[in-house]
């Protein structure tokens, strides 16, 4: 198996079972065109989180980074009326694409865009908490800070859900440097630690390479 036959699965399970819109492409082109990092969720990863957030009922989702709003759309439209995703965007500019994208899609009474680090604007969301899904995928050595706001933020059933935890088989390397991979570390040992958390992870293989998701429930 390579990365070819990956990305051909991937793109015949898309076919058959996530009909992509006007609107979902149109926000991968726009963060395409203006030169974004090619890091958005999958469209069936996208789904997967459409559909986490409708199995659990959510209401108020937190994303803790938004790239160009890709994967908010998808959150955002698993909510009920009057339901509302907090976006949290280090880059102006990509919560600028964002914005102009999750309006195209006319969800712009469902989702707010924070500017600025994360570790700056969590503290500003508790009058808007408790979450009942939270979306962590931002800069990875910062996990562990965004795992102990989550946990501030959740109630008893609030989802969890960590990205890019596997990164390529490295996360199995404690002697790598890199502060992303030891973000991820830590942040993998908090959760299973964590008595008030019940968690697992799983490997993915597809159009984005091979990584991996962790998922935790509060208790």
């Amino acid at each position: 198996m390579d990365q070819q036959r990956w990305a051909a699965v991937d793109n015949y399970l898309i076919e058959q079972l996530v009909p992509q819109d006007e609107a979902l492409l149109a926000a991968l082109d726009a963060n395409k065109n203006a030169g974004l990092p090619p890091i958005d969720v999958a469209p069936n990863q996208g789904k997967l989180l459409y559909l986490f957030a409708k199995m659990t009922g959510a209401r108020r989702i937190l994303e803790i980074g938004t790239l160009g709003g890709y994967s908010t759309i998808w959150l955002a439209r698993a909510l009920p009326e009057d339901g509302k995703v907090i976006t949290l965007e280090y880059q102006p500019r990509h919560a600028e694409i964002a914005s102009h994208n999750i309006r195209r899609a006319g969800l712009e009474s469902k989702v707010t865009i924070l500017v600025g680090a994360a570790r700056d604007t969590l503290p500003t969301l508790e009058g808007s908490a408790p979450f009942d899904m939270i979306f962590i995928d931002a800069d990875k050595q910062n996990n562990p800070i965004y795992l102990e706001w989550a946990l501030k933020y959740s109630r008893s059933g609030t989802v969890i859900i960590g990205d890019n935890v596997v990164r390529s088989g490295k996360i199995t390397d404690a002697e790598d440097a890199d502060p992303n991979l030891q973000g991820l570390r830590e942040f993998l040992s908090l959760v299973g630690n964590d008595d008030r958390l019940e968690a697992t992870a799983v490997q993915t293989v597809g159009a984005k390479g091979w990584d991996g998701l962790a998922m935790a429930r509060v208790k």
